[in-house]
């Protein structure tokens, strides 16, 4: 459920990210790493004699601050416009980092991540912050720290436009340990406002404080999590930071009746249900098994290398062609049947993840959607604005109409910028 993975429409073969990458290694040999404690960018917290795992402000400690990428104001521009996006808002050049921070797994204990900060070049002294979060992948190096590619769009766009931006890798992504725990919301979030917090600690350094503010927005899988961390952050998850605008791009915010159905009765197209639920089912399954063996779930030979597939080290053009053309011939009939009609803990893990519209934000929200997104129907985004309406908030849903899923985000991005510099200039 993002730009990196419409795996049935990819943009961009594996040679090509490879190459990408190779691209990126050169970058960084040409910038140099810059360790947290070096060049006057200092660990933070350091200052008490509690180890760091029992420390109040051990979430969001940054643990080192890297350069990866630098471009003038039109390098930005030739970067967007190539990917066919508006440019009438690109007015700075960036400096983007990678950060790599303290967070905690799904159950709690202390990990780590890394993450994207976007800095513009010029423009206020203090700095606004934009939450971008991203959509699905499926191999490490797509994150937004690791590879200048799509997961950068939003990054480079918003920070052009004069915000700082955290854009997290999420678990198990990037230069992060362990697999990615996909659609796992809650990890998501708390990976996502422990960036928030590296950030705030990076750009002090860098002599860019941040105002406090944040506008939060995300793509597909990192729609939902924009909603997710707008609740949180509303609801007092730290204090420092304070939530100006909502606009998430395409999430798919209703598994259990918007989503899960269009994937079965043919509004998600075939190549792409078969990506996105099988990530979901072995990904939720390392965190709430839904089976004692792969086999009551998956027909062979394929329910001995599913698990396998989806370890952060494959490509989506390696993926793709190792399952067969659709879901029914790749889950055993039972289970076909049972994702139609969950019950047990594959309905408790469904459930999970939905209800993040659920609330009732005190700052604008828009629901940036598409009515021809196979993807990521959107009926997601109005069964959001439901939710939202039934308790007095009006957020639009803003249909590009039939543009297909990365279209939507292409589309999309620079009409939340302008968006967000107005509710920018009305505080």
């Amino acid at each position: 459920m993002g730009m990196e993975n419409n795996a049935s429409n990819s943009a961009r073969t594996k040679a090509t990210r490879r190459l990408l990458a190779a691209a990126t290694v050169v970058v960084l040999a040409a910038l140099g790493t810059v360790p947290a404690t070096a060049a006057g960018h200092q660990t933070p917290g350091r200052t008490g004699s509690a180890p760091a795992a029992q420390r109040h402000d051990a979430r969001g400690e940054l643990l080192a601050l890297t350069p990866v990428a630098r471009h003038d104001r039109d390098g930005v521009a030739d970067f967007l416009a190539t990917a066919g996006m508006d440019t009438g808002t690109v007015r700075h050049g960036v400096r983007a980092y990678r950060l790599t921070y303290r967070t905690v797994t799904p159950q709690g204990a202390p990990t780590t991540a890394t993450g994207l900060l976007v800095l513009p070049e010029g423009g206020a002294h203090r700095l606004d912050l934009v939450s971008d979060t991203h959509g699905t992948m499926a191999h490490r190096d797509y994150a937004p720290s690791a590879t200048e590619d799509s997961g950068r769009y939003a990054a480079y766009l918003q920070a052009s436009a004069g915000r700082a931006v955290a854009a997290p890798d999420y678990l198990g992504l990037g230069k992060g340990p362990g697999f990615h725990p996909y659609m796992d919301t809650g990890s998501a979030v708390t990976a996502s406002l422990d960036m928030l917090r590296a950030s705030r600690t990076a750009a002090q350094r860098l002599g860019r404080p941040l105002t406090g503010d944040v506008y939060a927005s995300g793509f597909s899988q990192g729609g939902q999590v924009a909603m997710a961390l707008g609740k949180a952050l509303e609801g007092g998850a730290d204090r420092r930071f304070t939530l100006r605008a909502l606009a998430p791009v395409s999430g798919p915010y209703d598994l259990e009746h918007a989503e899960t159905p269009a994937i079965f009765d043919g509004r998600v197209n075939s190549t792409s249900a078969l990506f996105y639920m099988t990530y979901f089912l072995t990904a939720q399954n390392r965190l709430h098994p839904l089976w004692k063996d792969p086999s009551e779930a998956f027909r062979e030979p394929y329910a001995g290398i599913v698990d396998g597939l989806f370890d952060t080290n494959h490509y989506e053009e390696e993926i793709i062609p190792a399952l067969p053309a659709t879901l029914k011939e790749l889950l055993t009939e039972d289970y076909y049947e049972k994702i139609q009609h969950p019950t047990g803990a594959l309905l408790a893990a469904i459930r999970a993840q939905d209800g993040n519209c659920a609330w009732k934000p005190d700052v604008p929200v828009r629901l940036y959607s598409s009515s021809g997104d196979t993807d990521v129907p959107i009926a997601n985004a109005r069964s959001c604005a439901a939710d939202l309406a039934w308790r007095g908030v009006r957020a639009p849903v803003i249909d590009q109409g039939s543009t297909t899923h990365n279209e939507t985000y292409l589309k999309s991005g620079p009409q939340i910028v302008r968006w967000f510099d107005a509710e920018s200039a009305r505080h």
